[in-house]
């Protein structure tokens, strides 16, 4: 046991101020010995980096830092988001709090990539936990890289090229007591190809999700709703997920063009209290060339 458990945990090179801790072999990894609200936090930012593309979401335990602290970590990595859910006269408008008890049962509990509904879906989000459950409420991630090599090499080559539009409203029009059309104004329907290129490691990644995919262009709407739901299934093998469960201080730094997450609404009418800064990404493209 002793030599497995030195095998899965990772210490880097020296100049790596961290010990790495891989969850599953296909995706997430703890970062251990690290204070995010350091000092010298910057200088371990391309490490920490590296890890996050390495592993697609990564973890730190009892951080504790402040919302300030949380922000200027987050800006690190690129410019933050401001989300169209968020209270105006909210003192940090990028950060987005996600707050459920007994009067408000989670809804985040659907596989999906954080936005993408805009032109430039998020590059990250980084999730911190304020006050949790004392069990349930866990949050579970799936490789989409994994779930596009699971398909047979017919259907990886049919929905390569493929356009899906992405719509805000299927989620937001409810929840923010919105018309469809109302939202489309600021926020219209977004195209984006079905698998998409990893823009830093040339991976190709699944990139529809239940949450916010409308339909596939070019198929009738049978045709749509069918491969959709194969896609969607994709990301429920248990072989390409990784489940993490939260405590106070927790944080989560996920990349949302590489997975999805699913938050586990099992703990009602606990309290689930948890802040989002979500970093800026750029438009999805395929590259055929760097799938090769």
């Amino acid at each position: 046991m002793a030599d497995i458990d030195a095998a899965t945990e990772i210490r880097a090179e020296a100049d790596v101020p961290f010990t790495v801790r891989p969850l599953t072999p296909a995706i997430g990894a703890e970062l251990l010995d690290i204070d995010l609200g350091a000092p010298d936090i910057a200088d371990a930012i391309p490490a920490i980096r590296q890890a996050l593309l390495d592993h697609k979401v990564i973890f730190f335990r009892d951080q504790d830092i402040t919302r300030e602290q949380h922000l200027a970590f987050a800006q690190m990595f690129g410019e933050l988001e401001i989300h169209p859910a968020t209270p105006k006269d909210q003192d940090y408008p990028e950060i987005l709090r996600i707050e459920h008890g007994p009067k408000s049962r989670g809804q985040e509990n659907a596989w999906h990539s954080d936005v993408t509904w805009r032109a430039e879906p998020s590059l990250g989000s980084i999730l911190r936990a304020i006050e949790v459950p004392e069990v349930g409420g866990d949050t579970l991630f799936a490789d989409m890289h994994a779930a596009f090599m699971g398909l047979s090499d017919e259907m990886r080559g049919f929905i390569t090229g493929l356009t899906a539009v992405h719509d805000i409203a299927r989620v937001f029009a409810k929840r923010l007591g919105k018309r469809p059309e109302e939202l489309h104004d600021q926020y219209p329907p977004m195209e984006h190809p079905v698998v998409r290129t990893h823009p830093e490691i040339g991976l190709p990644c699944l990139y529809v999700n239940t949450a916010f995919t409308s339909h596939i262009k070019g198929l009738s709407e049978q045709e749509s709703a069918d491969l959709l739901r194969h896609l969607y299934a994709q990301a429920s093998n248990p072989e390409i997920q990784c489940r993490f469960r939260w405590t106070p201080g927790s944080i989560a730094f996920w990349d949302n063009r590489a997975c999805q997450h699913f938050a586990a609404s099992d703990y009602f009418p606990a309290r689930r209290v948890m802040e989002r800064a979500t970093i800026k990404g750029d438009r999805p493209y395929w590259d055929g060339a760097a799938a090769a």
